[in-house]
């Protein structure tokens, strides 16, 4: 069986992907970035965070690739409207990237390994299509890192749940502890580990937080798998997501989500 993306593509997960930019998703990357250098993005989805990196390394040339057809238009539409004339999009295979070895300067993924049943895989394939002395730059969230307040018992199980449904899947949901290792693994060097998080404290961010995840627990592919996995039914699926409502409208709301990012030379 191929690769399955938890979440899926439902617009409660496109909604918070469409949010992220390269300033509050690939900080650590930027003092890497030169004009004129050549970029891969791998499991690129809407394409937001990829038009922040082309307009940064013009006039190199950078693509975009996805697995999912069905964001890649959204994606180069929007590419259009930032006028990026050095940016493509393209679908794409992690596991066997369609580009000669030593093609790119930096290679970017961001929430990609996480999903992955062979993470260490793909990254040998990054490897292979960067140029030397060019750059690997992952980042993956750790799910069971994540802090929130305050507590419930559902928000709990959502958190048991998503572990579950991931790992049913062949995934790793705490893969940001493990990046270093994996990178180690797939042969890179001179590995630089930070970590960031994204943080929801504000009460318009939280309860847009709280929101989307109420939505994902009810309606996106995470929720069938969790029901046709026999992990969860719908009754309770609706009762976490209202956990998730009620969080979202606590004056006290805080929710923190970890991230790992590594940096690497091929």
């Amino acid at each position: 069986m191929g690769d399955v993306y938890t979440h899926g593509h439902h617009e409660s997960v496109l909604r918070s992907h469409i949010w992220r930019t390269a300033e509050n998703s690939a900080a650590y990357l930027l003092p890497r970035l030169r004009a004129g250098q050549d970029l891969l993005d791998v499991g690129c989805g809407p394409g937001t965070i990829t038009v922040d990196l082309a307009a940064r390394v013009a006039p190199g040339r950078v693509v975009g690739i996805d697995a999912a057809t069905e964001v890649l238009e959204a994606a180069a539409q929007l590419g259009r409207e930032a006028g990026a004339a050095n940016l493509g999009f393209a679908t794409g295979d992690v596991y066997h990237l369609g580009f000669d070895d030593a093609r790119f300067d930096v290679v970017h993924a961001h929430q990609v390994l996480q999903h992955l049943t062979r993470p260490v895989e793909a990254l040998r394939e990054m490897r292979r299509v960067l140029r030397p002395g060019g750059t690997l730059a992952v980042r993956d969230s750790d799910y069971a890192a994540f802090a929130w307040c305050p507590g419930d018992p559902l928000l709990d199980r959502w958190l048991e749940l998503y572990h579950q449904v991931t790992r049913r899947n062949g995934a790793e949901p705490d893969a940001g502890r493990h990046l270093l290792g994996w990178a180690r693994r797939a042969g890179f060097s001179d590995l630089v580990a930070t970590s960031s998080t994204w943080t929801f404290a504000d009460p318009d961010l939280a309860r847009w937080w709280g929101a989307l995840w109420a939505d994902r627990v009810q309606f996106s592919s995470f929720a069938d798998q969790a029901v046709d996995y026999g992990l969860s039914d719908p009754g309770e699926l609706a009762a976490v997501a209202g956990a998730w409502r009620r969080w979202a409208e606590a004056p006290d709301a805080f929710f923190a989500t970890l991230h790992v990012e590594v940096l690497g030379r091929p």
